[in-house]
């Protein structure tokens, strides 16, 4: 297994791990992993948190702007490739499987080069720098979405299928219920508004929540995953809490902040009516697989302006509606919130687009064709 850069890369890796274990049949060899990203990167903390081996390789950024880096990162793309070459020739996998990010372009490039079987999957509704280089060596292109089909050649598009994006388990199964109990909430009969921007969170989303708290806290309740910032940036978190100390306490008593929502994230989706949020793969996949209707603030610029397609797609379905990052504010949040919040009928016509767009399945269809190319 290999990708990275992002957890939205690394995340399918594990939902398709978990899956490949879980379907195991009894009495066969329970199948073996082994990961490989970069050594500077956030999947050997993922990975070997969820009990994966793991091997780290050097790795260089595939930018598509000038940067000094290019420079020192070119020459780390080889050396990568030769320290895979040793380490997937070592561990003699019957597939590779890659997620995508620049981290995977070494082990595939390895695994080509020792006539593996590859499996590269491509999160986004478009077909990123990496994989594009990969695709020239997969044996199979798995597509999450049927608009990233024409990124590939026709050639390419022969050995390519569009499987959907695996999403966490996790998510499903939540309780509103749950979710208020463990947030502390008053049974109030408010429309409840999940914000998240990643786990660095979204400085853009945080000042313009954080600004409009007054407002919308007299027609919602609220749930802000704000992030944590890199060190010795400000913290958002330090200014909602002071803001919130400037709440009259029949508003504070409606919001909620932290860094991060992890094994709660299932009743969080669950209490939620709307989610206001970043376009991510990652972020549009699970919700669609929910049905939670959403208000996306897509991060520009990304590679090929990617979270502008992956939001366009939920709005043309009627799932989203978009808030672009330039007029993101208090004004706009006032201005589209608060009318969606309490508008029901229109919150469900968009719950059941989303759900059109969902691909449940993915994480076992992903196993099914990696357990083909192993035989």
């Amino acid at each position: 297994m290999t990708g990275g850069g992002s957890a939205g890369h690394i995340s399918p890796a594990l939902a398709v791990i978990q899956t490949l274990k879980d379907s195991a049949p009894d009495g066969n060899r329970a199948p073996e992993f082994l990961y490989l990203g970069g050594r500077r990167g956030l999947e050997e903390e993922q990975v070997t948190r969820a009990g994966i081996r793991f091997a780290g390789v050097e790795t260089g950024k595939l930018r598509r702007y000038f940067s000094w880096q290019n420079f020192t990162d070119a020459g780390r793309v080889p050396l990568g490739i030769l320290q895979a070459v040793g380490i997937v020739r070592r561990f003699r996998p019957d597939v590779v499987f890659s997620t995508g990010g620049y981290v995977s372009v070494p082990p595939v490039m390895a695994a080509r080069l020792l006539n593996i079987p590859i499996l590269i999957h491509e999160q986004t509704v478009q077909v990123g720098l990496a994989n594009r280089i990969a695709a020239r060596c997969a044996t199979k292109i798995a597509l999450s979405w049927d608009s990233a089909l024409q990124d590939l050649t026709p050639n390419l598009q022969k050995k390519a299928f569009v499987a959907g994006n695996p999403v966490r388990g996790q998510i499903f199964a939540g309780d509103k219920a749950a979710a208020n109990r463990f947030f502390d909430f008053d049974d109030e009969n408010l429309p409840s508004l999940y914000v998240t921007g990643g786990s660095q969170g979204s400085r853009l989303i945080n000042r313009a929540v954080e600004d409009a708290l007054p407002e919308l806290l007299k027609t919602c309740r609220i749930i802000h995953q704000c992030g944590k910032q890199p060190d010795g940036q400000e913290q958002d978190f330090d200014r909602l809490e002071n803001a919130v100390k400037n709440l009259p306490p029949e508003l504070a008593r409606r919001y909620r902040f932290t860094r991060y929502v992890r094994e709660e994230i299932n009743h969080v989706f669950a209490w939620a009516d709307l989610v206001l949020g970043r376009a991510g793969a990652g972020t549009v996949s699970e919700l669609c697989v929910l049905g939670k209707p959403a208000v996306y603030v897509p991060l520009v610029p990304t590679g090929g302006d990617e979270q502008t397609r992956n939001a366009q797609m939920g709005e043309t379905a009627g799932a989203a509606k978009i808030i672009k990052q330039s007029e993101c504010d208090a004004a706009k949040l006032w201005d589209v919130l608060p009318p969606l919040l309490n508008d029901g009928p229109q919150l469900a016509e968009m719950s059941a687009a989303a759900l059109t767009l969902a691909k449940p399945g993915a994480a076992q269809t992903l196993a099914n064709t990696i357990l083909e190319l192993g035989k």
